[in-house]
């Protein structure tokens, strides 16, 4: 199995878009992750991960479901929010991470895709 960093980048999100996408084959370990108000007044965000990963056998037989990270969480001007501090999340193959924000935000992660 090969292990490669990713860094992935995107400005001026303002209406939801989709940020990263697990490709097939793959796992993805979020190592960290960054978002970034340049803007003048406080927005507000909301990021999600959504999944179609089907149910597994034994003790976690159910379906992964989308969930919301952040919800109408506000940034204020000219700041950022670092999300997962010390932590990771894995996400499997198809895993969706959309952002959307009130107005533009800048947005980096790090990943580590193992295939």
């Amino acid at each position: 199995m090969a292990n490669t960093f990713k860094q992935i980048s995107k400005a001026g999100v303002t209406s939801s878009d989709v940020i990263y996408t697990v490709a097939g084959s793959t796992t993805t370990v979020v190592l960290g992750l960054i978002i970034g108000n340049t803007q003048s007044s406080d927005i507000t965000v909301t990021l999600t991960i959504s999944t179609d990963t089907s149910n597994r056998s034994g003790a976690n037989n159910e379906d992964n479901q989308p969930v919301e990270l952040l919800t109408s969480t506000t940034i204020p001007a000219n700041s950022s929010l670092e999300l997962l501090a010390g932590n990771k999340i894995v996400l499997e193959t198809t895993d969706v991470i959309n952002l959307t924000a009130s107005a533009a935000a800048d947005i980096s992660i790090s990943v580590m895709e193992i295939t």
